[in-house]
């Protein structure tokens, strides 16, 4: 990913009378050993008048001798410098094994050849204390160059000094302050004085505004820059000359083109001759011009071209209005951090305690955006086999009419933050809550540990260790024995309100909760309480006395949501009027009351301290009504006890009156579950936000392999698509869409494997569904046929026919290319929401390139929609992944999908898919020779599984990752051979 630029330097003399030049030599050409490949160099004299002559100096340098032989009144030099800033990676070198570490010595050849390079010029007593001071202990030769040109960066601060010539190295240590050149010559004199050949170097240099601001720092010039510049360059066996820039301090990279290099700064003046005695008048210029910019991660599109894509975008759009179609998009990005890309949670691990400070920043983000008057949830998420608890999850939490779920943001605790909070204050909250709900206090039920287990436990503890020490060694069992000694088995974790709904008279009510042990101990562990108490132990109920909690259908027309919190505040009044009426008498529990018999309820509502913080556990509620009278209920429970809490528990019921954001670790990454958009231009607004979000809560969306490819994050962007309501959704309506997506995704491979990640093929997390049984596309076509034309009032029907085909091959259907886990479950409820998950997208690295993914599907489904796609399906065979593995094929094949959208009337153009190309398919490097170019390109090799292994820590499975493959690509080859060594014949690919 290159960025040519054009570089034009100009300087002018004007004189006041016409004057003698003398030869004038001009050391403005890039040296060759410029690591910045250059592709074009223009030098203009005038007078025109005038004579050249190419030489080298004896430092290899190349200068321009010029001789003038008229007079002339201006002398004018333009410079014209077409360069690739092709990004260097300045430590991309070797050394010699005498050389690994310094202090070393040149061997007696090269030390003769450098003597120019280490002749000591100075020697002040200044400069002779800064070289005494500098640690010169052994370290590896990288460590040590980093170490002493940053030293003398923090040491000497930059000024602009137009005086000419180069400082001393006394005066610039004494006033602590240079010019590029000053700072360049100290830090020769150092290196010599140190040992070191060194050397002075004149060049240009060109600093780029970067596309993406820093998190920590500077992010460079405001406007591409460029001028002329001085650094140093040490001579290190086996690297060669290496740059050094103690402006920067920073080793010099792609920006830094020099153009003469010698012992003394005098031999490296750009311009060096003689004239008449005259006054002068002096201009000069220095500018950077972009050429050209290979589509890149940080900047994929051009202005004008994302103009284009957004008209696409409006344009489909007014053709799904039109059609009637409905259609909401949503999707799960994952990002990883930009500070540790190496860590354990970043890369295998779910959890991890960076992993949550990061997501839990990101949370508080994307609610201050998004979601004004949300409630922040954290609840339990997946729990997979070998994982020794639950996966947290974060969910935001808002209503879509725009009253607020939760009022007072500052009434929801930092998690991180310890608020000294203890049993004292969960008591106290507990017991107002039950006010609020209009229930008697007296069924509050007090919890404890179970302390004959827990003392049990301790029994079990080898003698020579001390129970009330943790180690960080120690098992989860082991730290929770530890903390629960410490503070006492005899002290309450919490305390629980049994509540549940009263349908007859549209009320909370509650109830006793009596144990055979006379008080409630809860299940050993260390998840929430609310996850842990004895319901087994509760009175026995016959199953068909039993409530059933039956989530509320999606399918149903649901009225507008209330004000519960005025509906709260009315109950809490009339009980707060009575209890004030006659504070002077206190009422005591009648003891001769007629025993009745009280129904139980199973579902409670929990409040417990944890590390200083109000944790309430919600319970299980199947109305979003009742769920949101209760938050009301304990929000102002909050505000009148000045207590900021933490939610947790059971998130609200599914309901598509109330919004959710989700943030939820996955392995390696934090994945985010957006909520949907109806319009592109939602879309467009989200997704970028979103990615800024995401990035200044540091966090990024791309990582480095260890051979430095660079990759994704490792985690999936699965697209959602649906609608507003289960009811309204596309997918069920019109059954024939969903044929065609997978018909023409069956068609046309690209589309599985330009925007997928390293794994693909049958055992992946995402398959085709030819990659895996080969009769499964007789089954599909079989029913295919069965699919009616047009819209049905049957949703399930997409559900009965595909269910058993869109799977892996296991018969797993979460793990298909297009799941429809969330389309028409039989399952459940939670099961039956119109969504369709198209899981074979790779996390972007750019936002504009997941919304040009996102703008491609939306064009398929405008398309569908008004003209269903019906054909047989192919048998590729074999054939699927000999070709489309290779980035030509794919290419071809996109090529056609892009026609195919142009002749429905979508102007999707190819070039939109370029930088797809260029981070799926990343370019080795490419030669010339004879009129015939070789390009080698990365390719796709599947990594097949070799086995699975079940162990304690879960199922691991076995892959081969031992081979790669590479499109080699050959233009203007007629009669040519391209010789394979035995060695790499076998995996090349041509």
């Amino acid at each position: 990913m290159t960025i040519r630029v054009a570089i034009r330097h100009k300087t002018i003399y004007k004189f006041d009378r016409p004057v003698s030049l003398s030869p004038h030599v001009f050391r403005l050409r890039p040296a060759v050993h410029s690591r910045t490949p250059i592709k074009a160099y223009a030098l203009r004299i005038e007078p025109k008048n005038h004579f050249i002559n190419w030489q080298q100096d004896p430092f290899g340098n190349i200068l321009a001798r010029v001789v003038f032989p008229d007079k002339c009144q201006k002398l004018s030099v333009e410079v014209e410098v077409i360069a690739d800033m092709t990004v260097i990676n300045p430590f991309d070198f070797f050394v010699e094994d005498y050389a690994e570490n310094y202090p070393f010595k040149y061997d007696t050849l090269t030390l003769k050849e450098l003597q120019p390079y280490l002749e000591l010029l100075e020697n002040g007593p200044l400069l002779m204390q800064w070289v005494k001071e500098f640690d010169i202990s052994k370290r590896n030769i990288n460590d040590f160059l980093v170490d002493i040109n940053r030293a003398v960066f923090a040491a000497i601060s930059y000024n602009i000094r137009m005086e000419v010539g180069i400082q001393s190295c006394e005066e610039t240590l004494k006033i602590r302050s240079g010019s590029c050149r000053d700072s360049a010559w100290l830090l020769v004199q150092i290196l010599r004085h140190l040992g070191l050949a060194a050397r002075f170097v004149s060049g240009y240099l060109v600093q780029l505004t970067s596309d993406v601001k820093s998190l920590d720092g500077p992010s460079g010039p405001e406007h591409d820059f460029t001028d002329l510049h001085a650094w140093t360059e040490v001579y290190i066996p086996g690297a060669g000359w290496i740059g050094l820039d103690p402006t920067s301090g920073l080793l010099a990279g792609e920006g830094h083109i020099p153009l003469a290099c010698t012992p003394d700064p005098a031999s490296a003046a750009p311009v060096t001759g003689g004239t008449d005695k005259c006054e002068v008048e002096f201009e000069f210029s220095n500018t950077v011009e972009r050429l050209h910019e290979d589509p890149r991660v940080t900047k994929p599109y051009t202005d004008e071209q994302w103009y284009h894509i957004d008209a696409l975008g409006q344009y489909v759009d007014k053709q799904l209005i039109e059609g009637d179609v409905r259609l909401t998009m949503g999707g799960e990005p994952t990002f990883v951090s930009v500070d540790d890309m190496e860590g354990d949670e970043w890369n295998t691990h779910a959890d991890g305690a960076n992993k949550r400070e990061r997501a839990q920043q990101l949370t508080i983000r994307l609610r201050d955006v998004f979601a004004k008057g949300a409630m922040l949830h954290y609840g339990q998420g997946k729990w997979y086999p070998g994982e020794p608890l639950p996966r947290w999850q974060y969910g935001i939490f808002w209503r879509k009419d725009g009253t607020p779920v939760w009022r007072n943001p500052a009434l929801l605790a930092d998690i991180n933050k310890d608020y000294g909070h203890s049993v004292k204050q969960a008591q106290k909250f507990i017991h107002q809550i039950s006010q609020r709900l209009g229930v008697h206090s007296r069924y509050i039920v007090t919890a404890f540990e179970d302390n004959f287990y827990y003392l049990w436990q301790e029994g079990t503890i080898p003698e020579n260790i001390d129970p009330l020490k943790s180690n960080l060694k120690d098992s989860i069992e082991r730290k929770t024995l530890t903390k629960l000694l410490d503070t006492g088995l005899d002290q309450p974790a919490g305390f629980t309100l049994p509540i549940k709904w009263n349908w007859s008279e549209q009320c909370w009510k509650s109830g006793p909760w009596d144990f055979r042990r006379g008080a409630m101990f809860l299940i050993p562990g260390n998840s929430p309480m609310g996850m842990r108490l004895p319901l087994a132990s509760l009175p026995w109920i016959a199953p068909d006395k039993r409530e059933t909690q039956e989530p509320q259908s999606l399918f149903e027309d649901l009225p507008e949501l209330g004000d519960y919190y005025g509906e709260v505040t009315r109950r809490y009044s009339h009980i707060e009027a009575k209890i004030n009426e006659h504070p002077e008498i206190i009422e005591q529990e009648p003891g001769d009351d007629v025993a009745v018999e009280v129904e139980v309820p199973h579902t409670a509502l929990c409040v417990e301290a944890r590390e200083g913080r109000l944790y309430i556990f919600m319970p299980p509620l199947t109305l979003l009504e009742h769920y949101l009278e209760l938050v009301a209920a304990i929000e102002a429970t909050a505000e009148n006890l000045a207590m900021p809490i933490v939610m947790e528990g059971y998130e609200p019921p599914r309901d598509y009156r109330i919004e959710r954001l989700m943030v939820t670790p996955d392995p390696g990454v934090i994945e985010v579950n957006i909520h949907p958009s109806k319009t592109w231009q939602e879309l467009v607004e989200k997704t970028t936000i979103l990615y800024e979000q995401a990035h200044q809560a540091r966090l990024g969306t791309e990582k480095f392999m260890q051979d430095g490819r660079h990759t994704g994050t490792g985690g999936g962007n699965h697209i959602t698509m649906g609608a507003e309501t289960p009811t309204d959704s596309p997918l069920l309506r019109r059954p024939d869409l969903l044929r065609s997506l997978v018909t023409y995704w069956q068609h046309h491979p690209g589309l599985s494997y330009l925007f997928s990640g390293m794994f693909i093929g049958p055992t992946s997390q995402a398959p085709r569904v030819d990659e895996g049984r080969d009769e499964k596309l007789y089954e599909l076509e079989i029913a295919f046929q069965q699919m009616p034309e047009g819209e049905v009032p049957a949703p399930w029907l997409v559900d009965r026919l595909l269910r058993h085909l869109l799977t892996d091959i296991t018969g797993n259907t979460h793990r298909s290319e297009f799941c429809i886990d969330k389309l028409y479950s039989p399952d459940s409820s939670t099961g039956r929401l119109g969504i369709l998950e198209l899981r074979a997208f790779e996390m972007p690295p750019h936002a504009r390139m997941s919304l040009v993914q996102t703008l491609l599907l939306r064009s398929l489904i405008a398309w569908f929609w008004r003209e269903p796609y019906k054909h047989d399906l192919v048998r590729w065979g074999t054939e699927l992944h000999d070709r489309f593995m290779l980035p030509h094929y794919v290419r071809e094949d996109m090529k056609q999908v892009t026609k195919d959208l142009q002749r429905a009337g979508y102007g999707f153009e190819l070039e939109w898919l370029e930088p797809f190309f260029e981070f799926r398919f990343p370019r080795y490097g490419n030669t010339l020779i004879d009129g015939v170019d070789m390009e080698l390109r990365f390719a796709i090799e599947p990594w097949h599984v070799l086995g699975e292994e079940v162990s304690s820590t879960g199922t691991a499975r076995y892959v081969d990752s031992s081979v790669e493959r590479i499109q080699v690509s050959v233009t203007g080859c007629l009669r040519h051979c391209i010789p394979l060594s035995r060695r790499i014949r076998h995996w090349f690919s041509i």
